[in-house]
């Protein structure tokens, strides 16, 4: 599971219905989180991901290092799946999406994050699944992280 994490003033997740764009789901500070899940993938990539995301300190404390949590900050997150994360570029001009899981499970481990973090008490917004979407962020830093749960140790 890859995720790429993005600490923001705010997000907003907008999807086209009938030629128009309808907004989803709106976000102020905290995290924008783009997730890829991977063929293979399962409950402890759940656990992983949920975890880093809920504790991973890059909110300014009071002497302005990065040292506060998602929730510390009463911040929320925006999650919205996006299988071209696990493109692969190795070879040839075009990516392979062969490491990407199938949409059934993608979606079923995709919600599994966004209840797990709920069960942190965060709040959670999410954008739809398989749908095309525009994903709008305002970038506070800019700070970005990037996770990989086969990439733990």
């Amino acid at each position: 599971m890859r995720a790429v994490v993005q600490r923001v003033l705010e997000a907003d997740v907008q999807v086209e219905e009938n030629e128009e764009w309808v907004h989803v789901s709106h976000i102020g500070k905290g995290l924008a989180v783009l997730l890829g899940v991977a063929e293979g993938d399962g409950a402890a990539d759940v656990r992983y991901i949920a975890d880093k995301l809920a504790h991973m300190r890059v909110f300014e404390d009071e002497e302005g290092k990065m040292n506060r949590s998602v929730s510390e900050v009463g911040g929320a997150i925006l999650l919205v799946s996006q299988f071209t994360l696990l493109g692969d570029m190795r070879q040839g001009r075009r990516p392979s999406f062969t490491q990407a899981a199938k949409p059934e499970l993608a979606r079923e481990l995709y919600h599994q994050v966004a209840e797990a973090l709920r069960g942190r008490n965060i709040e959670v917004k999410t954008g739809c699944f398989q749908a095309h979407m525009h994903f709008l962020i305002h970038n506070n830093g800019p700070v970005t992280i990037l996770l990989d749960s086969r990439k733990q140790f």
